[in-house]
Order: C-alpha cells, then structure tokens, then sequence
C-alpha cells in the first residue's frame, strides 16, 4: 500500500506551504496511470494526519483519465497526454491564528506541487 508514503510526501508539501495555517482541504490531482487507488489515499490521510496540526483535514482527489496520442498513424508508438499527474493543486488555508499570513506561507489555491511516487 504505497498510498501511505504517498500521503507523507503530501503531508509534508502541506505542512510547508501552509506555514502554520489551519488546512480543511488538500486538492489533488491523480492520474488513472498512477496505480493509486483514491479511496485507499483518503483512508491513509486519516491515518497520516491523526494526532498532527493536519488532523481533521481532508484530500480531495481529482481523477486524471489516462489520454494517449499516436505519434505516427498506423503504429503503435504513442505518447501519453494526461494520466500521469499525481499533484497537490491547491490547499484550501484557514487564517492564522493571529490573522495574519505567516512568513514563507503560499496563499490560498497557490500550492502546486508534486509528490514523488
């Protein structure tokens, strides 16, 4: 169950950008090529995000249809278009507690950024 890493690497990406926020919401985008399976990453969220500042938050997961492109007509060399994505695209923030925005922070719907699988 990869998925449990997965959401570590997007634990991390979150905590950073959101530099101390509140998070509800963590926006991903995960390609149907990607061999992730969206319920398995939301129930290891749950897992990941327990007993930490992320705890109570949720992902939001976009599915990306797998698109090939043939790159010579009657051959099988092809190109895959969209499929592939596994990203954090946007984090929906709370204020912070003093209502200001800390120091590093991105702001909202600004975090785009990859995990590495």
């Amino acid at each position: 169950m990869h998925e449990l890493s997965l959401c570590g690497a997007i634990a991390n990406i979150v905590t950073r950008h959101a530099a101390g926020r509140p998070v509800s919401v963590i926006h991903v985008q995960v390609g149907q090529l990607r061999q992730v399976v969206p319920d398995t990453l939301v129930f290891c969220w749950e897992l990941v995000s327990d007993g930490t500042p992320l705890a109570g938050s949720r992902i939001d997961v976009e599915g990306v249809p797998a698109r090939m492109r043939c790159r010579a007509c009657g051959s099988i060399d092809a190109e895959v278009i969209s499929g592939e994505e596994f990203m954090v695209t946007s984090l929906d923030l709370g204020a912070a507690p003093d209502g200001a925005v800390p120091d590093g922070a991105v702001p909202d719907g600004e975090a785009n950024e990859g995990a590495s699988t």
